[in-house]
């Protein structure tokens, strides 16, 4: 059965139907640009009682879309024996603590393996089928190579709960990133750079993201109205080296956009250590930071990023939950070297 997905057109959206869906459908929805035009083809958008088949058709702030969007079934997903850090488990839903190098749900070049095969298995195929076949219980996603912790829904009431409070941007999500810098409150370029404000503290960065324009595979930040729109708040923590070369900050997602820390840190100009794709060419110094410091730094192969927190209301009434986990060792070493230059 097709699920109903609503959604109001934001303020200056862009003229054309298929762009504004594409910024204001939520993250969380999993439908990309190409996958809403061709929900757009088929009849299955509309607008009151008016199917919106042109994709150039005009769209005005306040506009309710409603979207028909079949289940997926693309393939079966297998269940596979593959262990778990579970931090929570009841029956509307599982709280899980996800190692580097797994993928969250099966995708093309990830047909296994993933926590949906673990899950699937943990259970005995008991997820909520609001995601569709290939990411059943799925309201949220980080990264491959990001660790830390995801809510699963097991049921379809707490799929739909979870996903309003994520829709509405009501749960509570912190990261652990160690960066290259240390963005600093009163740094001038820091403060000149576009997006980038100082509120309570922390530093706030204020984008679009979207997909980058030749590069299929990054998002980029952009202004204008362009884009998903991102908030990013950045607390230094701790700083590391003589003169500092580094530091550990603290993340805390206001919106959940793909790639949005490691997008919004390189950004700022501190981009996190270890990230293969928005890296750039940054590089630590060894004056400061001493050999054996720089030396685990330059081994550590994917991004420093971790969900150390993550907090929500339980979608049966009972009240907010909050959980930690602690990083994992490869990132606890990695800070531990540096804490030592």
């Amino acid at each position: 059965m097709d699920r109903i997905l609503r959604v109001t057109i934001a303020a200056a959206p862009p003229p054309r139907l298929d762009k504004a869906l594409a910024r204001d459908v939520p993250e969380e929805a999993a439908l990309s640009r190409t996958r809403l035009s061709r929900l757009i083809a088929e009849g299955a958008v509309s607008r009151g009682a008016e199917v919106l088949r042109d994709p150039k058709a005009c769209v005005e702030e306040g506009d309710e879309i409603a979207i028909a969007v079949p289940a997926q079934q693309d393939y079966h997903v297998e269940a596979q024996a593959i262990a778990l850090d579970v931090r929570h488990e009841d029956d509307d839903l599982i709280v899980v603590n996800k190692p580097a190098g797994m993928v969250v749900h099966p995708a093309p070049g990830s047909p296994d393996g993933t926590l949906v095969n673990a899950l699937l298995h943990h259970f005995g195929g008991n997820l909520s089928g609001v995601g569709g076949e290939k990411r059943p219980g799925i309201v949220h996603r980080i990264d491959k190579d990001t660790t830390g912790l995801l809510v699963v829904a097991k049921s379809d009431r707490a799929h739909h709960a979870l996903a309003a409070q994520f829709a509405d941007h009501s749960v509570d999500r912190a990261y652990m990133a160690v960066v290259h810098g240390v963005p600093d409150q009163a740094d001038p370029r820091l403060l000149g750079t576009r997006g980038v404000s100082v509120e309570g503290g922390a530093i706030t960065i204020t984008s679009g993201l979207a997909r980058h324009r030749t590069d299929r595979q990054r998002q980029a930040v952009y202004f204008d109205g362009h884009g998903r729109h991102a908030i990013t708040r950045a607390r230094v923590l701790e700083r590391f080296g003589t003169p500092p070369a580094a530091a550990l900050v603290e993340c805390r997602l206001q919106t959940g956009r793909t790639h949005q820390i490691r997008v919004h840190m390189a950004h700022a100009g501190h981009a996190l250590i270890g990230d293969p794709v928005y890296g750039g060419r940054r590089k630590l110094s060894v004056k400061a930071l001493g050999a054996d410091a720089l030396a685990v730094a330059q081994d550590f192969h994917r991004q420093a990023l971790h969900a150390a927190e993550l907090g929500f209301d339980h979608p049966d009434g009972s009240g907010r939950m909050t959980f930690r986990a602690d990083p994992p060792d490869d990132l606890s070493a990695l800070i531990a070297a540096l804490r030592g230059a």
